[in-house]
């Protein structure tokens, strides 16, 4: 679906997921991550980048694992993870877009666990790219979990930590030879519906990962 049709479509409140491709899978256990490899720091800073060209081909499971750790995981033994939030609210969710369904990372089983049986990656973003990318990440706020942050202070927390979270994908995306792109021009009220979310749910950034698209 082209950029002008989702947002004529996006105008209309009509921007829908579509069916998924293959089984939604209830929970989709990960292998656990391998936490050493990928370029040295140094060297992916300088290879870090926004791409907009995706091969379609599936991330394997064993990548998958790893970047969604990289991302967001718990990597300190009292619960911490892998990206800062204020007074560690832990307020982001991460959810993950595939063509068989839309999954929330839990970190601290390092799982995938099925929130919609549908194919909502062409809801995830206007660009045309997101329809066939293997997958799209979607960073969701939850209020509820900030309530020992004044109300006016929350959003822009919220942001913070889901740019954090946003700039490991991108290193691990570059130490790891994968494609990504964060993307802010979305439409929220569609992602919030295709999701199920809560009037507490926030739908803050949206970013696209997947292996890139060879141009010959």
């Amino acid at each position: 679906m082209n950029t002008l049709t989702k947002l004529a479509l996006g105008m209309m409140g009509s921007l829908r997921p579509k069916p998924a491709l293959g089984e939604s899978e209830p929970s989709i256990a990960l292998p656990a991550p391998v936490k050493h490899g990928g370029l040295p720091l140094m060297d992916a800073l300088a290879e870090r980048q926004s791409s907009r060209e995706f091969a379609a081909d599936a991330l394997p499971l064993d990548l998958l694992s790893g970047l969604l750790w990289a991302a967001y995981g718990i990597n300190r033994a009292d619960g911490g993870r892998t990206a800062p939030s204020a007074l560690n609210a832990q307020e982001i969710d991460v959810f993950v877009a595939l063509p068989s369904g839309a999954y929330r990372y839990d970190a601290g089983a390092h799982a995938l666990q099925l929130i919609a049986g549908n194919d909502v990656r062409r809801v995830t973003g206007y660009q045309d790219f997101v329809d066939e990318a293997p997958m799209d990440l979607v960073y969701v706020a939850d209020h509820a979990r900030m309530r020992l942050v004044p109300a006016e202070q929350r959003e822009g927390f919220a942001y913070a930590a889901a740019g954090a979270i946003a700039q490991n994908v991108y290193l691990f995306a570059a130490g790891n030879g994968l494609a990504t792109v964060i993307r802010a021009w979305i439409d929220r009220a569609a992602i919030a519906g295709a999701l199920g979310l809560t009037h507490d749910q926030q739908v803050l950034l949206s970013q696209t990962v997947g292996f890139p698209r060879n141009v010959h």
